[in-house]
Order: structure tokens, then sequence, then C-alpha cells
């Protein structure tokens, strides 16, 4: 399962991290926001998809840099493997709300490292700190 995921940048050294829904796998962590790649979907097209339906913001595709990626089990015990491809972003349209998540929260880096995050979203934390975020 591929899935992609962003690091919203501001101008202040923060990350936008989004906490996932409680009602789902790793309900109530935090997370780079983001979601699944459609069958023929370029990863950038489906990152900008997957923000306006999360955070009620647009993007265009050309405005993520990558930043890594992440493997694992998509479920632990589970065969499924998972790819997430994390990309930065400091340019977008609108304000970040949460429109599927829990919550949005603009944090420095230090401050991620002390979320409950996802698994694979805190082995991508460290990809971060070439975009001038201190962990």
């Amino acid at each position: 399962m591929l899935v992609v995921a962003a690091a919203l940048l501001d101008g202040s050294s923060r990350v936008l991290m989004h906490r996932r829904p409680f009602a789902k796998h790793h309900g109530g962590l935090w997370e780079f926001p983001g979601g699944k790649v459609d069958p023929g979907e370029v990863p950038q097209d489906a990152l900008s998809r997957e923000l306006a339906e999360e955070l009620g913001i647009r993007v265009e595709p050309h405005r993520f840099a990558p930043a890594g990626f992440a493997t694992g089990a998509a479920v632990p015990g589970d065969d499924e493997p998972l790819v997430i491809l994390l990309y930065t972003c400091r340019h977008w349209h609108g304000e970040p709300l949460a429109l599927e998540g829990e919550e949005v929260r603009w944090c420095l880096g230090a401050d991620c490292s002390g979320l409950d995050l996802a698994p694979l979203d805190r082995e991508l934390l460290p990809n971060l700190k070439p975009f001038g975020i201190d962990l």
C-alpha cells in the first residue's frame, strides 16, 4: 500500500501534526497528514487531494519536496507492506483545519518528538532536520 504524507512547514520552524481519528487504526496517535494513493494516481496529486479532504487546504502538486520514506506493516501482524512517502511543503492556500481527524497542532521539532506519534511517523521525523526542524 502506497501512502503519501506532508510535513507542512511554517516560517517559524514549526510543523503541522494531525491527530488520527480515535475510531481508526492507531486512533489518537499523531501523524503527518496525508493518505492513500489511488491506483493510477501520481503521489503529489494524491497528497494535494488528501490535504484538501483532511485539512481543507489547497496545495499545488509542484510545491511538494521529497523528504524521505518509511516502510512497515499496514497493521501489526499483517503481511501487507506499507510505504509512506514524506514530502515537505511551505506554500499552501487556506488555514489547516481538522476536517477528518481529531485535531491539528503546530509544533516545534522538539515538541513533535514528545507527541505520541504513529510508529512510521516517528521514524520519518528525523528526515525534517535538513529542512530546518530541530529535534
